[in-house]
């Protein structure tokens, strides 16, 4: 997986980027898990407002919410009850972070499908169809309709997916 997916933007401090994505092993593949791919922490949003200080934060009790998940120019992003509805964010990882190791594909093929297949989403805006924590989770609330992007916008997202800076 490239880091060019998290590109910079001008003003960013020279900072190094990383897509917080889950990878599994197929095909004789690593797995990678999210929660290692971006560092150790604090985290702060565009704004600069704290999201979390270490990854233990960040998997437990976080500042992400829809008034926080802000995209990589401070905008925010549409949650459920807006139109279009965006809240769907590809990560492919449990809600420890971590990728499935049972063999499934949650992860659009190792972010190279188009078609077929589904990743695991969270929910930026922390809204879910019920009340729970699995519905309201910000990286790992269900499964995507598949992997194209009609079908990421037919379960709620637009493709996007969490850019965290690694110190």
């Amino acid at each position: 997986m490239s880091e060019a997916e998290c590109a910079p933007v001008a003003g960013d401090g020279g900072k190094t980027w990383r897509a917080y994505l889950s990878t599994t092993a197929q095909a004789g593949g690593k797995t990678v898990h999210a929660r290692e791919r971006i560092g150790k922490g604090p985290w702060h949003n565009f704004e600069g407002r704290l999201i979390a200080r270490n990854v233990e934060e960040l998997h437990s009790i976080n500042g992400i919410n829809r008034m926080t998940a802000l995209t990589e120019r401070g905008g925010i992003v549409n949650g459920r009850a807006d139109a279009p509805k965006r809240h769907d964010i590809l990560t492919g990882s449990t809600p420890e972070g971590r990728a499935l190791e049972n063999g499934k594909d949650t992860t659009c093929g190792n972010w190279t499908k188009s078609g077929a297949g589904a990743a695991l989403v969270g929910h930026h805006d922390r809204w879910g169809l019920r009340d729970d924590e699995p519905s309201r989770s910000w990286n790992s609330s269900h499964p995507s309709r598949g992997c194209s992007q009609d079908n990421l916008k037919a379960s709620g997202g637009d493709g996007l997916f969490y850019c965290f800076a690694v110190r």
